[in-house]
């Protein structure tokens, strides 16, 4: 046996772009950061609310911009997208063992997708929607 070990060449910067599998990876990884902005977004609101009512109105009125507005609406699509992309690999990292068996990954993955549901319902029965 030779004393050096083989070592696959990977490109530093395009590995991803090799496999499907990969890209699914890193698009489901970039999700995050409009939903990292968006909760800046929300701490800056909670800032402004505790400031007072002018600064809370001036925070509305930003609120009230196309590109603000523009920006939500991204902002929901990748957090919809991050949401489905992680109920449907949470079979490969929640592994439910009933007795002696797994439970069938298309149940805890509708298991996730019920849970969406209902809380979305509560939310907007409570929201008056």
């Amino acid at each position: 046996m030779s004393g050096k070990a083989y070592i696959r060449e990977m490109p530093k910067t395009t590995w991803w772009l090799s496999h499907s599998r990969y890209r699914r990876y890193v698009a489901r990884e970039v999700t995050c950061i409009p939903i990292g902005i968006y909760t800046a977004v929300l701490i800056w609101g909670l800032m402004r609310l505790s400031q007072g009512a002018a600064a809370w109105e001036g925070f509305i009125e930003a609120l009230n911009s196309p590109l603000s507005i523009l920006f939500h609406l991204v902002a929901f699509v990748f957090a919809v997208v991050h949401t489905i992309s992680w109920f449907n690999v949470t079979p490969s990292a929640m592994r439910v063992q009933i007795g002696e068996d797994f439970a069938p990954g298309a149940v805890i993955i509708g298991a996730h997708y019920t849970g969406w549901v209902v809380v979305s319902l509560i939310v907007l029965f409570m929201a008056g929607v």
